[in-house]
């Protein structure tokens, strides 16, 4: 009867353990450390977090392989990540927090910027290929699966042949800038409704918006 009840108590704190560890949330902008980068199109990622560490008033701390606050939203465990592996190595962060964490895959969410979209444009995607984007790529190379949540932020693309990589890590232009505030507030929305109402009716509600 004892070895009957140790069993029960082992699957009961087993059962919890797994509901605790869905209510975790891993949330990655992708970026490169250094103020030379600090406001430039390819940074969107850790822009996108400051501006939610702002509205939070949170702060951020350097901890392994990366920057990072934890905040809790209407019982869930929301950590923001902005790894300082440089963008191309990005995975390496993204796979070491995820097992700390024990954050499952479908809870994870990627901030990206992406060239095929119009400025300001938002769209949430569950899988997709890299899109030539060294970031995702490392990321995809890391965990093995192109089955996991990005939030691509459109940057545009006025740029002419060859000069795609002057063009990400240029800085915003004046148009832009001006724009900035409210696209913010918006990618701050779409994150906190992918935690609180699902990445489908996120989908739903803020693609192209």
């Amino acid at each position: 009867m004892l070895t009957y009840f140790k069993a029960l108590l082992g699957f009961r704190d087993q059962f919890l353990e797994e509901v605790d560890t869905m209510k975790k949330y891993l949330i990655v902008g992708l970026g490169n450390i250094g103020d030379e980068y600090a406001e430039t199109r390819h940074n969107i990622g850790f822009k996108i977090l400051d501006a939610l560490a702002d509205q939070k008033e949170l702060s951020f701390e350097t901890q392994k392989l990366g920057d990072v606050a934890i905040y809790k939203l209407k019982g869930r465990s929301i950590l923001c990540l902005k790894p300082s592996t440089y963008m191309n190595l990005s995975g390496k962060a993204v796979r070491y927090w995820m097992e700390k964490e024990k954050i499952p895959l479908e809870n994870l969410l990627i901030i990206t910027d992406d060239i095929n979209l119009a400025f300001g444009t938002l769209r949430l995607k569950t899988k997709g290929s890299d899109g030539g984007h060294n970031g995702l790529k490392d990321i995809q190379q890391i965990l093995q699966t192109t089955n996991y949540n990005r939030f691509r932020f459109g940057v545009g693309s006025e740029f002419g042949k060859g000069r795609q990589v002057e063009y990400v890590l240029g800085q915003w232009n004046e148009d832009e800038n001006a724009k900035m505030k409210e696209r913010l507030e918006k990618s701050v929305a779409l994150i906190e409704s992918f935690v609180l109402s699902g990445v489908s009716r996120t989908m739903n509600q803020f693609n192209g918006a």
